[in-house]
C-alpha cells in the first residue's frame, strides 16, 4: 500500500511492528538508529548504500568488550536483534550512525541538570532525531510514512480527515506522552501499528511468528548512561575541573540537615536515595543551583496548585491560541496520571496550568501534556510550579 520506514531498536515492539506493516501491504524499509555514547564496542562503516546518502553501520565484534555494554541508545545484541527480524522478514535494513546528532541531547541532558531542572531526553529524542532524521531518511528512500513502535494510535479526525495523536490501547504501556513534541504537520505521516494492542497481545504474536525477541526485557534505563548513576554521567561529561555542585540539605524551614555531593542527583518529588536519615520520610521539594541546596520537605510541602509551561507545541487547529482558556487533562510525568485542570494560554509560547486539585512533584524541565479524553492537544516544558498564593 505504502513504502514506510520502521525504527528498529531491537525490542519485541518495533518488530511486532514490522509484521503488522507487512500485514497490512506495506512495503517496510527496516532502519535501527545508533545516536548514542561510544562505547569500547566496535563499529565500521561498510559504505554507503546504493541510493543513500547516510552510512550504513555494522557492529563489529570487540575481543574482551562486555556483551551487555551498550553502543548508547543500542547495543551489539540490540543491533543484531532488530538485523535478524528484518532478514527473517525480508525486509531491507540499515543501521545509522547518528552519535553527532545525538551530542544535542546528551548536551541538553547535562545542561538542564546542572540548572536545577530535570530533563526528559526521550521525548527530546522523539522529537530531535526519532521523528526528525527519520524523516529525513524517509525523503531520501522515497518513503510516504515513518513508523515506530510506540504505544500510542494515530486517528483519522471523521469530520476533518486530521491526522490525531491518541493514547494507546493498552494504558499500562501508552507514550502519547513521549511524542507530543512531534511537529504537527508531520502526524499525517506517522504511523503507530502496535498503539491498538495491549503488551501481553504484542508478545504472543511475536512468538507466534517466531520470533527471536518475544520474551525480550523493555529497556528501562537512560539510554545513554550505559552504567552507574546518572549524577556520575553528569560529572563525568562535565570534567575534573567544572564547578562543584555540592552542598547543604536544608529543610523547607531553612535548618540545615546534611550534606550531598552533588544536586544533579535529584529531582522533584524524590524520596529514595537521599542519603540522609531524619526519622521521618522527606522529599525533595526544591533545588536551587545558585546556593546548590537541596531543600527538602513533607509530602503536603510538594503539592502545588498549578504550573508555567514554556515552548509550546500545538498538535491541533485550536485550544492553544493566545487568549484561550479552557478545561482539559495534564499529565506532568511519563508515569503519572493525566489530571483535570484549565488552560489558559498567556502568549504564543506560555500556558499556565491551574490544577482542579493540588499536584505532587511538579518538577521544572518535564512536559506537561495537555489531553481532551485520550487525545493529546500539546504540551509544553513547565518552567516552574505555583501555588495558591499565584492564582
Amino acid at each position: 500500500m505504502a513504502k514506510v520506514v520502521l525504527a528498529m531498536s531491537g525490542g519485541v515492539d518495533s518488530s511486532v511492528a514490522a509484521h503488522l506493516l507487512l500485514e497490512a501491504g506495506h512495503d517496510v524499509v527496516g532502519v535501527f538508529m545508533r545516536h548514542g555514547e561510544a562505547s569500547a564496542q566496535a563499529c565500521k562503516i561498510e559504505g554507503a548504500s546504493p541510493g543513500l546518502t547516510l552510512p550504513v553501520v555494522t557492529v563489529g565484534d570487540s575481543s574482551g568488550a562486555r556483551a551487555d555494554h551498550k553502543q548508547g541508545c543500542c547495543s551489539a545484541s540490540d543491533a543484531a536483534d532488530a538485523r535478524r527480524v528484518a532478514a527473517k522478514m525480508n525486509i531491507p535494513f540499515y543501521s545509522l550512525d547518528l552519535q553527532s546528532d545525538f551530542r544535542r541531547i546528551v548536551d541538553y541532558f547535562v545542561d538542564e541538570y546542572i540548572s536545577g531542572r530535570t530533563p526528559n531526553p526521550c521525548v527530546k529524542c522523539n522529537h530531535w532525531i526519532k521523528f526528525g532524521r527519520l524523516f529525513d531518511f524517509a525523503e531520501g528512500v522515497d518513503a510516504e510514512f515513518v513508523a515506530t513502535g510506540h504505544y500510542a494510535r494515530m486517528i483519522s479526525n471523521p469530520l476533518t480527515g486530521e491526522a490525531e495523536l491518541h493514547r494507546g490501547l493498552d494504558g499500562n504501556k501508552d507514550q502519547s506522552y513521549a511524542l507530543f513534541g512531534i511537529e504537527r504537520q508531520r502526524l499525517k505521516r506517522m504511523l503507530l501499528p502496535v498503539g491498538d494492542y495491549d503488551k501481553p497481545t504484542i508478545r504472543r504474536i511475536a512468538g507466534e511468528i517466531g520470533l527471536n525477541v518475544a520474551a525480550k526485557k523493555d529497556s528501562q534505563e537512560i539510554c545513554f548512561v550505559t552504567q552507574g548513576h546518572h549524577s556520575d554521567f553528569v560529572k563525568a561529561k562535565r570534567g575534573p575541573g567544572a564547578e562543584s555542585t555540592a552542598g547543604d540539605f536544608v529543610t523547607v524551614d531553612g535548618r540545615v540537615v546534611g550534606q550531598h555531593n552533588g544536586y544533579e542527583a535529584f529531582t522533584i518529588g524524590q524520596r529514595k536515595g537521599l542519603g540522609i536519615a531524619l526519622g521521618e520520610p522527606h522529599f525533595v521539594v526544591s533545588i536551587d543551583p545558585d546556593s546548590r541546596r537541596v531543600v527538602l520537605g513533607s509530602k503536603e510541602s510538594l503539592m502545588r496548585r498549578g504550573l508555567v509551561a514554556k515552548e509550546i507545541n500545538g498538535l491541533t487547529d485550536a485550544g492553544l491560541r493566545c487568549g484561550d482558556s479552557f478545561p482539559c487533562l495534564v499529565q506532568i510525568r511519563y508515569n503519572s496520571d493525566a489530571e483535570p485542570a484549565t488552560i489558559t494560554v498567556e502568549s504564543g509560547d506560555r500556558f499556565v496550568v491551574h490544577f482542579d486539585n493540588p499536584q505532587a512533584g511538579v518538577a521544572p524541565g518535564q512536559a506537561a501534556v495537555i489531553y481532551d479524553e485520550t487525545r493529546v492537544i500539546g504540551g509544553g516544558w513547565i518552567d516552574r510550579s505555583l501555588t495558591d498564593a499565584d492564582f
